[in-house]
């Protein structure tokens, strides 16, 4: 059965329910709209929480004992955004999270996605799936700092993520791609 309801109707968008898993379901995300700028979540926060995003952009990221900040995923529509070390570790937060654009989330605590995971089995094998591929893009990511260049790391941004790239600026795309804003336009020149 489809929903009106957004975060059935788009995050679980390849799953069929019940009217009783829609019940289920529908009160444990709480809508929050956010203005740029808005933190959700700073490094040192309890982690109980993830975010579902339904418009707008978010990052997550890292400031280290220099003050440098490193952006560690860009999170725009249909993307998860957690500090999920510490949500699955129930830690403290390394990371920051902050909208840097207006954006509209739905929020769930890690105790309700757990509950949903025992009531709706579909649910829990739907986030296995995503949390492989995550995972999996993360190795990719990892690779790349590891084995390409600067260009090729760019590249490889702005053919994966076309929509991130013309709506985030400069200096948050630089920090992902472990780069100075300087050498990320030289870059830009260049190609």
């Amino acid at each position: 059965m489809q929903s009106d309801n957004p975060i059935i109707k788009v995050a679980f968008k390849d799953l069929n329910f019940t009217k009783a898993e829609m019940k289920i379901i529908e009160p444990l995300f709480h809508k929050i709209n956010v203005k740029k700028g808005t933190i959700l979540l700073n490094a040192g926060d309890l982690v109980d929480v993830q975010y579902y995003i339904l418009e707008g952009c978010l990052r997550t990221f890292h400031t280290d004992s220099h003050g440098k900040e490193h952006t560690i995923q860009f999170g725009i529509k249909d993307w998860w955004v957690s500090d999920f070390t510490a949500l699955l570790d129930s830690d403290k937060a390394i990371l920051t999270i902050e909208a840097i654009q207006d954006s509209t989330v739905y929020k769930i605590s890690k105790q309700d996605m757990n509950d949903l995971y025992t009531k709706i089995p579909k649910i829990d094998s739907y986030f296995r799936i995503k949390l492989e591929r995550s995972f999996a893009a993360f190795q990719k990511r990892i690779l790349s700092y590891l084995s390409q260049s600067a260009a090729e790391r760019y590249l490889n941004f702005i053919n994966t993520y076309p929509n991130i790239e013309k709506n985030v600026k400069n200096y948050h795309i630089a920090s992902y791609l472990g780069m100075t804003t300087e050498s990320l336009s030289r870059i830009r020149k260049e190609l």
